[in-house]
């Protein structure tokens, strides 16, 4: 009789750490001396982590999480080890970016994707504006307007929008969002790196 073999944990967290960690690089665009250069972790201990030959410390894997911006928790966790929906509480206050008398954003998508995507929800007052010296190159924001009336300037262009309306436009130049109706403006904002 053939005794089943249990697979060892740790073996499954490497082999599933080496995938994680070349696949999170694959999608950036990051050679291994990128991810080197920004985890201070060698060239050959990436290489040989992604290639499911390395044990490395937490140190190490602390690292690699913060030059992908992710916690430690979310750069190991395994498929399904926990629930797939990741809520962000309205008063978190970990996600309000930015709060001042005239200007209000909290940011909607979980914070380790803020190198890719940001999700916003920006409040203006009366006269309130969101000023913006340019993002990196290629970068674009999109936003729906769903209460009050806005001005968009991107470079030397401008439009109204109103409720329900949309725009894209690049924010790879100076930019605004101002609000120019008399009550408070909400609207949501995406920002794609690229």
């Amino acid at each position: 009789m053939r005794q089943k073999i249990q697979a060892d944990p740790a073996d499954a967290i490497n082999r599933h750490l080496g995938t994680r960690v070349k696949h999170l690089r694959n999608e950036r665009g990051w050679s291994l001396e990128s991810l080197a250069n920004a985890s201070g972790v060698s060239r050959s201990m990436l290489s040989e982590i992604e290639r499911e030959q390395a044990n490395p410390t937490l140190a190490v894997t602390m690292r690699i999480a913060q030059a992908f911006g992710m916690a430690l928790g979310d750069l190991l966790e395994m498929p399904s080890a926990s629930s797939s929906v990741n809520v962000i509480r309205a008063e978190d206050r970990a996600y309000h970016y930015r709060s001042d008398k005239y200007c209000q954003i909290r940011t909607l998508s979980p914070l380790n994707l803020e190198k890719d995507v940001e999700f916003y929800e920006v409040q203006l007052k009366p006269g309130g504006a969101l000023r913006s010296a340019p993002h990196f190159e290629g970068t674009r924001e999109f936003l729906t307007v769903q209460k009050g009336e806005i001005r968009v300037e991107s470079a030397g262009d401008s439009e109204a929008l109103k409720p329900g309306d949309s725009a894209s436009y690049r924010a790879d130049v100076n930019h605004a969002i101002v609000n120019v109706g008399k009550g408070d403006a909400i609207l949501f904002l995406v920002d794609i790196y690229r």
